[in-house]
């Protein structure tokens, strides 16, 4: 550890002074060979002289314990000793022997038929040197293939490995630029670079290390080192880099090795077979509840990436920097290792759409105590371990960290069964879509990549990068000559969107530069990239000014001068102009104050013909009351629920309406109320009172009463008459449910503007034949409805099209075709601008808009696009930071147009309305994300509702109907959508 003995005291715990992981495995392994069979994890979990004392002599006593060996210093940088060279079954690295099971990963990988394979497993190096000599590099080149037998080792089409005599590397290439202009040479070595850093060499007669030169203008040489992982991990290409300079100096310089690879392995198998079978059993119990991978944005699915190219991101902390952070850990007792892949999965997570997932971490799994010569000899010695990350443990990053650390340090306990095995199981265990664990983390800050003695002879690297088959991204740390610490990214460029890695590293850097300084109890901040914040705080930022008026006041203030306009149409020739149907209202209304509704009084109104409906709402809101409209289309259980909430002191009936049960007993007939005298005005209310009361449903069916003020709703109004210029000469198709927010829109928009309603009959509510003679009896210029009902509009109309009057279609619902601006353009001839719009009842029908004057082809639905004026949207993870582009997180919804809250139901509406730095959010339980062009994408409900055209389906109604019925097996058929974040719509990136 490199800290000073009289700074270890016998309960100094090691890791907070500055104890790595990979010490601790060694430590370990020697122990385990000493004779004492202690654990990783249980030395791990107290990291204290003492306590590895009592532990060690708890155990048995072995037979033949070397006593004067005695137990390596753990305080000094020095190494424990090797054991004595074990006697075992002669391996002859001649003869065909297993693959381990990373290197079967990465050999299947190579076939062109994975998902992300067709790579092999590989790493590409430059270094630029000061001129060298060719031959004496050529020369070194041969020593080293001749010294270890590993890179002479050819991977058979059976997947075994063996070594051959001789090596296949045909000798140094040489490309000489000296005498070529800038230019030229510029083109020159990217095409060289381009040609050799993907390379899939071919191992299967041993090309495993390539070695090219390039001789470059001003005396420089740049060093192509080509490595295939399967035959040399990352602590063997040091070892190669390290054996180059010393025979580059002189060929005969190192001794002979006498032990191999093959002979490692065999010398292993059979000390590993109980611990493996022990670690089974651990991964066994764990494999029902592990995650998948993080899931990251992706622009395209991992199948539709023909051939991967991985590009490098880099940060380097300087060694101030990463001093600090070590300080910081130690005080923690946590390992740096540790510190940076919580760090990592901090960031992971901040750019992901859940909190729990798994990381692939590689691990040096070389047991240096089997032979004196196994830390100098070359092979795959890799391990791998499946890290559970769950950030939802913990408030502050400490916690999450020590974590991180305790399952880390579990994992690594019982890796004797290795994450490849555990992926296997996960593929017999989830059949077609099996989990996975595509981001790798890998963390040596030991030591720098590139050795010393190399970094003398030859120069420092200057160009790099790694590919994995199956891996999305892989994310290494390295110590560098300075003492700091490279923070390399290695990822598959076409998978991602554009910039989202750039940001994602970014975070990663801004995310360690507060870890040195901040209060590591508390919760990281990770701002969004201040390009996106002030994105945001453009979008939807648009104020509107405060109309200061009620929802009804322009109808019945401008009712006298519009006397002879229509104000309702219906059938072959029925009309209502605006001054009786104000009559009428205010007459309902002088019946309403006499039996004594007034200012805040609610009123359920149900009444099966429309404009019998439309005049008691209008004469509720003229009495100062509050408005519930109710259909007796409304299941049984659904009416009584309204009347157990609804506090209302009277119910409107139609004529023909029969009176729901459960409901008030004060019934008053529309036709009776109509009898009386009309009021000679409304009656004086505030814009903050409450305009309406609409039923709705929630996530997993929960029924819900949601209250607007009259100042919410004319927002909404005002400003769709003004983006879309309703005026006097519009005409709507009342076609929306009368007890729906849509029917808010379809009497209040055209009637305050001095247009009219045409109004469905009752036995023609699905009939849209009888739709479409309407809209050309009357000329309708507006439809308004969930985009089902226009499809079926425009079946019926494909031979005549949609009547020429129709100028505006409004089309509502969270997800909305594309192919409907084409077939509604077709049907219209180009004459019908199409809007879609996108809200619930919480925030005032609508909250955001899009007119689709035109679709990209890649689209297969309609974003929200734009909020309304006044409105904001937020898209926030689960710790309620706002998400990234890209990323999914609930949508909230703010601004000016939002519902009051919940009838009778002060707790629902304090989770679902909440404020913020002052300001005020309804968390609508629908998943989205932002698009970097400011576009928002829905992605799907949280919870069991989902939205089908549209229309809200609760898979809870549907699930309680099916367990209800006698004959019905069914336990459970769905599986939840809160983890919305799965969705990676590739075909809704925007055009570039």
């Amino acid at each position: 550890m490199g800290v000073p003995d009289e700074q270890v005291g016998d309960t100094s715990n090691l890791f907070e002074l500055g104890l790595g992981s990979l010490q601790l495995m060694r430590l370990t392994r020697w122990l385990k060979r000493s004779g004492a069979p202690v654990s990783f994890a249980a030395l791990a979990r107290d990291a204290r002289l003492t306590a590895w004392h009592a532990l060690v002599n708890s155990a048995p006593e072995p037979a033949g314990t070397d006593e004067e060996a005695g137990p390596a210093s753990v305080n000094g940088a020095a190494t424990l000793p090797s054991g004595p060279a074990k006697v075992g079954v002669r391996a002859d690295p001649h003869q065909p022997f297993a693959l381990t099971p990373v290197q079967q990963a990465y050999w299947v990988g190579r076939r062109d038929d994975r998902s992300l394979g067709g790579v092999g497993c590989h790493v590409y190096l430059e270094i630029d040197s000061p001129q060298l000599d060719p031959e004496r590099l050529e020369c070194a080149i041969h020593a080293l293939h001749a010294r270890h037998s590993m890179l002479r080792a050819c991977f058979t089409e059976w997947g075994t490995q063996r070594v051959a005599d001789t090596p296949a590397w045909p000798g140094l290439t040489v490309y000489d630029h000296r005498r070529q202009p800038g230019d030229a040479v510029e083109k020159a070595v990217l095409k060289i670079r381009t040609a050799l850093s993907h390379r899939r060499l071919e191992i299967s007669r041993g090309e495993v290390l390539d070695v090219q030169l390039s001789r470059l203008p001003h005396a420089i040489d740049r060093i192509h080192i080509n490595v295939d992982l399967l035959a040399c991990d990352i602590q063997g290409i040091r070892l190669l880099l390290d054996d180059l300079a010393a025979l580059y100096d002189d060929p005969t310089s190192l001794e002979d090795l006498t032990y191999t690879f093959p002979q490692y392995l065999a010398d292993c198998a059979s000390d590993r077979s109980e611990e493996r079978e022990r670690s089974r059993e651990y991964w066994r119990r764990r494999l029902p509840e592990l995650p998948g991978g993080p899931r990251l944005p992706l622009a395209v699915e991992p199948d539709g990436v023909v051939r991967p190219r991985f590009q490098r991101r880099t940060h380097e902390l300087t060694w101030q920097e990463w001093a600090t952070l070590r300080v910081r850990a130690s005080e923690h007792g946590i390992t740096p290792a540790v510190l940076l892949a919580t760090a990592f999965a901090e960031i992971l997570g901040r750019w992901s759409s859940q909190q729990h997932f798994l990381l692939s971490v590689p691990l040096c799994d070389r047991d240096q105590s089997v032979h004196p010569e196994a830390d100098r000899i070359v092979g795959d010695f890799t391990g791998l371990v499946l890290l559970e990350v769950d950030l939802t443990r913990g408030t502050g990053f400490l916690e999450r960290a020590q974590a991180v650390q305790r399952q880390l340090h579990e994992d690594i306990d019982n890796a004797a069964y290795t994450g490849i095995d555990v992926l296997r199981d996960m593929i017999r265990e989830d059949g077609d879509t099996p989990r996975a664990a595509p981001v790798v983390f890998t963390c040596d800050t030991e030591d720098p990549l590139v050795p010393d003695a190399f970094a003398e002879r030859f120069g420092e690297l200057s160009w790099m990068v790694s590919q994995i088959p199956h891996v999305w991204l892989s994310s290494q740390a390295y110590r560098t000559r300075e003492g700091g610490v490279l923070l390399a990214w290695d990822a598959v460029e076409e998978l991602f969107p554009e910039g989202l890695l750039d940001a994602m590293m970014s975070g990663q850097a801004a995310l360690l530069r507060d870890l040195a300084a901040m209060d590591w109890s508390t919760r990281p901040a990770a701002e969004l990239p201040a390009a996106q914040r002030e994105r945001r705080k453009a979008t939807g930022a648009e104020p509107r000014p405060d109309p200061g008026r009620l929802l009804h006041q322009t109808f019945f203030e401008r009712s006298r001068e519009r006397s002879d306009a229509p104000a309702l149409l219906w059938g072959m020739s029925g009309v209502l102009t605006h001054q009786t149907l104000a009559d009428q209202a205010l007459r309902i209304a002088r019946a309403l104050y006499e039996r004594g509704i007034g200012r805040g009084d609610s009123v359920i109104v149900t009444a099966s013909q429309r404009r019998q409906q439309i005049a008691a709402v209008l004469g509720v809101l003229a009495a100062g009351g509050t408005y519930m409209p109710l259909s007796a289309d409304q299941p049984a259980e659904h009416q009584e629920w309204i009347a157990r909430v609804s506090g209302a002191r009277l119910v409107l009936a139609g004529t023909d309406a029969p009176v729901p049960g459960g409901l008030p007993t004060d019934v008053l007939s529309i036709g009776d109320a109509l009898l009386a005298d009309p009021l000679a005005a409304p009656v004086p209310a505030d814009p903050e009172d409450i305009a309406y009361a609409i039923f709705a449903l929630g996530p997993s069916a929960m029924p819900r009463v949601v209250e607007v003020t009259h100042r919410a709703a004319v927002h909404t109004v005002d400003d769709i008459a003004k983006r879309l210029d309703i005026g006097p000469l519009d005409r709507v198709l009342a076609v929306s449910a009368p007890d729906s927010d849509l029917a808010v829109w379809d009497m209040f928009g055209p009637l305050t503007e001095g247009g009219a309603l045409v109004l469905v009959g009752e036995a023609d509510l699905r009939d849209a034949f009888a739709w479409l003679a309407l809209c050309e009896r009357h000329r309708v210029t507006v439809w308004n409805s969930v985009p089902p009902l226009m499809d079926m509009l425009i079946a019926v109309a494909e031979t005549e099209g949609l009547p020429r009057s129709l100028r505006l279609a409004l089309l509502s619902g969270d997800w909305r075709r594309t192919d409907l601006e084409r077939w509604t353009r077709a049907a219209t001839h180009g004459r019908c601008r199409l809007v879609t719009l996108g809200g619930a009842a919480e925030t005032v029908i609508w909250a955001n808009t899009y007119e689709m004057r035109f679709v990209p082809s890649q689209w297969r639905a309609v974003p929200f696009i734009t909020p309304l004026p006044g409105q904001k949207f937020r898209v926030v993870d689960p710790q309620g930071r706002d998400s990234p582009d890209w990323v999914a997180g609930e949508l909230w919804i703010g601004g000016s147009g939002l519902a009051q809250g919940y009838r009778g139901d002060p707790g629902l509406t304090a989770e679902r309305f909440c404020e913020v730095a002052g300001e005020r959010w309804f968390r609508s339980g629908g998943m989205g994300r932002y698009w970097p062009d400011g576009s928002l994408e829905f992605l799907g409900r949280m919870g069991q509702q989902l939205r089908i055209e549209g229309l809200p389906v609760e898979l809870d109604e549907i699930e309680a109907v099916l367990l209800g019925h006698p004959r019905s097996r069914v336990r459970s058929w769905y599986r939840s959508v809160s983890g919305a974040a799965n969705w990676s719509r590739p075909s809704l990136a925007p055009s570039r």
